[in-house]
């Protein structure tokens, strides 16, 4: 079984599993029409990319209804647009996951692979999922930089780094490692033949409705995400 199989057929968190499946039975009245995907969600792009995107968890009824990261919600609308603007991105849509949206030196993935009650997943949850986030790194052999979308996304994009195998010859520089540390648009160095990581906020609702994240905000992040691939 490859990880793509590996991911979908993923049962480790019953909570998760519970809900996934709840809201594909119950659906949203948007979406009745639908037969939504209901498991997990694995990550998605070029394997050859060099920038590896970061998020929190699929949507409920975004990634959940549709089997592809940030796809069918207003984060994905945001994400993708923007995407499309620096290209990474055929298109600056993403309605289904058959609709031909393909990526360009990015691969897109996520701390947690099922849909969370509130967005929230536990720390239980997170530790269970993460493995298969390091198993897609461990496939992806050009990364140069990490964009990770949200604080949960950029603790344990570094958490994951601290904690992986690296030859003496390639030392840890000092990552952040507080709350303050993040800072939408900073950029630091995982270490020495290590990938950049880049911070952003999340494009979710709540971000982008309330002006806390604008487009100009987020052209940024792909700017420098694009310099750091140049470094």
């Amino acid at each position: 079984m490859d990880l793509v199989d590996t991911i979908v057929a993923c049962r480790k968190c019953p909570r998760l599993v519970a809900y996934r499946e709840q809201v594909a039975r119950i659906k949203k009245h948007a979406y009745m029409d639908w037969v939504y995907w209901g498991k997990p969600v694995p990550g998605f792009g070029d394997l050859q990319a060099r920038v590896l995107v970061v998020g929190l968890a699929p949507g409920a009824h975004g990634s959940n209804r549709t089997g592809r990261m940030f796809t069918g919600d207003s984060s994905g609308v945001f994400l993708y647009r923007a995407l499309h603007r620096a290209g990474f991105a055929n298109q600056p849509t993403s309605l289904d996951r058959d609709d031909r949206l393909a990526l360009h030196d990015m691969f897109i993935s996520a701390v947690c692979r099922c849909a969370p009650p509130g967005n929230k997943p536990s720390p239980s949850e997170i530790n269970k999922c993460l493995p298969y986030l390091e198993q897609e790194i461990g496939l992806l052999k050009c990364i140069h930089c990490v964009v990770a979308l949200g604080r949960v996304a950029f603790d344990n994009v570094i958490r994951l780094y601290q904690s992986m195998d690296k030859p003496a010859s390639a030392p840890m520089t000092r990552l952040p490692t507080t709350p303050k540390d993040f800072k939408h648009g900073a950029s630091y160095r995982l270490g020495e033949g290590l990938p950049w990581l880049v911070a952003s906020y999340h494009p979710s609702r709540q971000n982008t409705q309330t002006g806390r994240l604008t487009e100009a905000m987020f052209d940024d992040v792909w700017i420098k995400a694009k310099e750091c691939l140049m470094s």
